[in-house]
């Protein structure tokens, strides 16, 4: 086994009319959604999905629609990073807070390391969501690279 991390050598596109996972910790909240007030237009031209409290606060106090998952601490996360893996999801808006310890830490990491593995663009704050939702790229295709995993388990199972 001497094959310790998949090639990038396949492309995957990500479609204009992007796949968002809106995700706030307790402590930013309040800063997610002030956030997505002021991007409520563009943020409707796309298909949002959010954690627990965070989509349906999104949802009720903006009116725009957005998929609610379970909360980040039941498992919530997980369910994000299954659509990351499953290439349903283009972009990550993550306000998480970095006073607060969180009891589902393990699982953020895990979120963080999914998105970083599958190459999805990453937001962990206000200034860094801002400049994803202005690119150009927002609402045009976009070619990116992913890993090969069907040729890392080809390889690592090869005798």
């Amino acid at each position: 086994m001497n094959v310790t991390r998949p090639r990038q050598t396949v492309t995957r596109t990500l479609p204009a009319r992007k796949r968002i996972a809106l995700i706030a910790h307790d402590g930013k909240k309040e800063e997610l959604l002030a956030w997505a007030a002021r991007w409520s237009d563009a943020l409707a031209r796309h298909e949002l999905t959010g954690t627990g409290t965070t989509a349906e606060r999104v949802a009720r106090s903006l009116g725009l629609s957005v998929r609610g998952l379970m909360s980040g601490p039941l498992g919530g996360d997980q369910q994000i990073g299954a659509l990351i893996t499953e290439q349903r999801l283009d972009l990550l808006i993550f306000f998480w807070d970095p006073f607060a310890p969180q009891p589902h830490d393990p699982d953020v990491k895990a979120l963080l390391r999914l998105a970083a593995l599958w190459n999805i663009p990453v937001a962990c704050n206000a200034a860094s969501a801002d400049f994803l939702i202005s690119s150009p790229w927002l609402e045009s295709a976009y070619e990116m690279t992913i890993p090969d995993a069907g040729a890392w388990i080809t390889e690592r199972t090869a005798d």
